[in-house]
């Protein structure tokens, strides 16, 4: 997925904590920021447990969606999200 370079102005203790968070959890503040800022936007979706069975009806149905456009994943963001997630085989 294509990321953009952009600033953003904290202040420094708030930093320090959030470089604190990043570390305990093992992960790079620029994850742990862009994680917070798509819970925050509304855009994180649940995340399915490991042992998530698929039913046979909905498998059956994987052979029946073509790929996706451009254009149709742009227009929808949570289409685009599924299908980068779970829709490429």
């Amino acid at each position: 997925m294509e990321r953009v370079q952009t600033i953003v102005r904290l202040r420094p203790e708030l930093l320090a904590r959030v470089k604190r968070v990043a570390r305990r959890e093992n992960r790079s503040v620029n994850s742990f920021i862009e994680d917070a800022l798509e819970k925050a936007a509304g855009l994180e979706f649940p995340k399915l447990p490991k042992d998530f069975k698929v039913s046979e009806e909905i498998l059956a149905l994987g052979g029946t969606i073509a790929e996706p456009t451009k254009e149709m994943l742009d227009n929808d963001a949570k289409f685009a999200y599924l299908w980068n997630k779970y829709g490429r085989g």
